[in-house]
């Protein structure tokens, strides 16, 4: 009798345990993604993307660029998003939130695609406190205006700050150009790259020919000179129209160009980023063109000080499938999670 005691009381300890383990909630996925970098040049690196814009589908096209340089180069690639903080979903019209910030304490380099972003302060420090450590960035396409801040912590860092000792905010004192204008036609007449002349053999263009980068985004305006610490690599020709193969638009918008990537090098000064490469191109169609994608690797390795180690052809092939949306205000997919991206 005694023996059947105990077993019925291990029996009930058994199940409490159980029901108890069942009502303990399963560990939330983080609101991020990571691809651990495998063989290549990059291993030991970790580049974080930080995505936010709400038309040019950086939610799309950063994480294959992080795909691409984790399993073609080695690199360790952190991407972060816009996150909707009521259900956890990628949301871009969510402008006050990006979750996983703190990886920037880690990372070599931040690739940035952002628009009008206003983080609170304490995610918005991660940023200014790499920037101001002198790390290397790099910013595509809504970069140039990627903070609209109402806090007064780090207004200096919003685009259209008139403080003469940081005019233009992020965009133009750590990318060299804040936003200006469209200067091609929105959704009309697209993007033709046409290397600088005298960069052919910056290695930042290795493997491009001058006229291969295309895009259907629209060449941005920029005001001209841009400042001295820039070095204009490819200018932008506008086209007629939206194919790549259509012809150079005639008139003043061709006979002066605008560029539409160049690098910025400051000269060791404290809390001044000491690379950054910049292109107002980088849409997630942009993206679907393999010569740009090669130019972003490229500034990639020459960012982190790795510009020795790239390859005569970098090996830019997409990784799984990559359908871009079409780039449109509130255009996201909704209900889309990061884990639902970690495998793909």
């Amino acid at each position: 009798m005694a023996e059947m005691n105990r077993v019925r009381i291990l029996a009930a300890l058994l199940v409490a345990v159980a029901s108890s383990l069942a009502c303990v909630p399963a560990k939330a996925a983080n609101p991020w993604v990571v691809y651990d970098g495998g063989d290549g040049p990059g291993k030991g690196k970790h580049i974080v993307f930080v995505s936010g814009d709400e038309e040019y589908r950086s939610e799309e096209g950063l994480p294959q660029m992080a795909k691409i340089l984790a399993e073609r180069h080695g690199f360790k690639c952190t991407v972060l998003f816009a996150i909707d903080p009521k259900d956890g979903t990628i949301n871009p019209n969510e402008t006050q939130n990006i979750p996983g910030l703190e990886a920037l304490k880690t990372a070599d380099l931040m690739v940035i695609l952002t628009r009008f972003r206003d983080l609170p302060d304490d995610q918005m420090k991660y940023i200014v406190d790499y920037v101001e450590s002198g790390k290397p960035v790099v910013g595509l396409r809504t970069a140039t205006h990627a903070f609209n801040l109402k806090s007064k912590t780090y207004q200096k860092y919003t685009w259209t700050n008139k403080d003469k000792e940081y005019e233009g905010g992020f965009g133009r004192q750590v990318l060299g150009e804040t936003w200006i204008n469209h200067w091609g036609g929105h959704k009309s007449q697209s993007t033709r790259g046409i290397i600088a002349k005298g960069q052919e053999d910056n290695l930042i263009v290795r493997g491009v020919k001058d006229g291969e980068i295309w895009g259907p985004t629209d060449v941005y305006e920029v005001r001209l000179p841009l400042p001295d610490d820039c070095a204009v690599l490819i200018y932008g020709q506008v086209l007629e129209g939206m194919h790549s193969d259509d012809k150079p638009l005639e008139g003043k918008k061709n006979d002066r160009m605008m560029p539409v990537a160049w690098t910025k090098t400051s000269k060791g000064e404290q809390g001044k980023t000491a690379r950054a490469f910049t292109t107002t191109m980088g849409s997630s169609t942009d993206l679907e063109n393999e010569a740009l994608r090669r130019m972003l690797v490229n500034a990639c390795y020459w960012a982190v000080g790795m510009e020795d180690k790239i390859p005569a052809k970098s090996n830019v092939e997409l990784v799984g499938e990559y359908k871009p949306h079409p780039y449109a205000g509130n255009g996201f997919v909704k209900g889309v999670k990061p884990s639902d991206l970690q495998g793909k």
